[in-house]
């Protein structure tokens, strides 16, 4: 049983920021072989939102998600689960993205009580440009709720096995898990094969002891490990890394949703964790099976592994996500 507790305490803001449109114009060219979205992609792209709290998302920008969004911001069809502790699926900004949900812990409810699962849906999927709140990474993409950490954050590795099992046969693309365990196990391991089997991209947060030492299920082979950074590119403090980690993304001071119809920061690798989900998530709308297997979880992994930059920091796999560079990849593999 482990304790995931967040690095940094949820602060919330104590006052409210105006809404102000906000416009990102990238101009670098990213040229493919599919003349639709090669022609698109070479143009330089203007994408403008209103959320409210926009200038608190730093790490948007830093992964360079608007070249993404230029193609696709997700795909109803897409369901994300999300292992954690329960999403408040009545905030405003996760209003009608909850389509699912299962309990499997002791909690009296299957919503986030304890925050850090609502956090973690928001950074994947909260509505953009509505006004309100914060822009999700994949906001079109829709949420399955898989409580298997209870009201103070803790669980089991039998329980995440289940809920990783019960979210693949109820039709999830994505699965989030931002939770470590310090032991490995037989079942986890299992149920991650099974849903890479079925197709499933399987995202693992790296954990939060500043130790190169391997937690589960991030360092199963059929999950993507991921380690935290900050904005200057540097590990985020007591982000685990090592020679088992495929690559960091942002994880310092992240603002995201909490119960309530709140807002806060959290760091960690779970926050990091949902960027890649989301990441996976928009991929899904683009990619194409290359290979014939059937399956697009392996096309999805290998372009957002082709995609990561060099950052200088050993522990970190290929380094970190960068979504011009996967996109650039996925287009000339078409």
């Amino acid at each position: 049983m482990v304790n995931h507790t967040p690095v940094a305490q949820a602060k919330i803001p104590t006052s409210s920021s105006t809404d102000v449109d906000r416009q990102w114009v990238e101009n670098d060219s990213v040229v493919g072989s599919n003349p639709t979205t090669a022609a698109l992609a070479t143009q330089p792209e203007v994408i403008t939102l209103n959320d409210q709290y926009l200038d608190e998302q730093w790490a948007l920008s830093h992964i360079q998600i608007p070249k993404l969004w230029q193609i696709t911001t997700g795909n109803r069809e897409i369901l994300v689960a999300v292992l954690d502790t329960g999403i408040d699926q009545n905030h405003e900004d996760l209003n009608g993205k909850v389509v699912v949900e299962v309990n499997f812990t002791d909690s009296l409810t299957p919503s986030g009580v304890y925050g850090h699962g609502t956090h973690i849906a928001g950074i994947i999927a909260a509505d953009s440009n509505n006004g309100i709140g914060i822009a999700g990474m994949a906001p079109e993409s829709q949420l399955m709720n898989v409580k298997v950490a209870d009201d103070k954050g803790r669980c089991q590795a039998s329980t995440v096995a289940k809920g990783i099992i019960w979210a693949v046969n109820n039709g999830a693309s994505v699965i989030n898990i931002s939770v470590e365990l310090e032991q490995p196990s037989p079942e986890l391991e299992g149920a991650i094969n099974y849903a890479w089997s079925q197709g499933t991209v399987i995202v693992a947060a790296a954990g939060n002891e500043g130790s190169q030492s391997p937690v589960y299920p991030a360092y199963y082979e059929n999950c993507i490990a991921v380690a935290a950074i900050k904005q200057d590119d540097n590990l985020a403090p007591l982000s685990n890394h090592g020679d088992w980690v495929d690559m960091a993304a942002p994880g310092f001071n992240i603002y995201s949703t909490l119960p309530d119809n709140s807002y806060g920061y959290k760091s960690g690798t779970s926050f990091a964790a949902a960027y890649v989900s989301g990441i996976a998530a928009l991929l899904l709308d683009v990619v194409i099976d290359t290979n014939g297997d059937g399956r697009l979880n392996d096309e999805v992994r290998a372009a957002i592994e082709a995609g990561c930059q060099e950052i200088g920091i050993r522990g970190v796999g290929r380094g970190r996500i960068d979504a011009a560079k996967t996109l650039a990849f996925v287009l000339h593999r078409e």
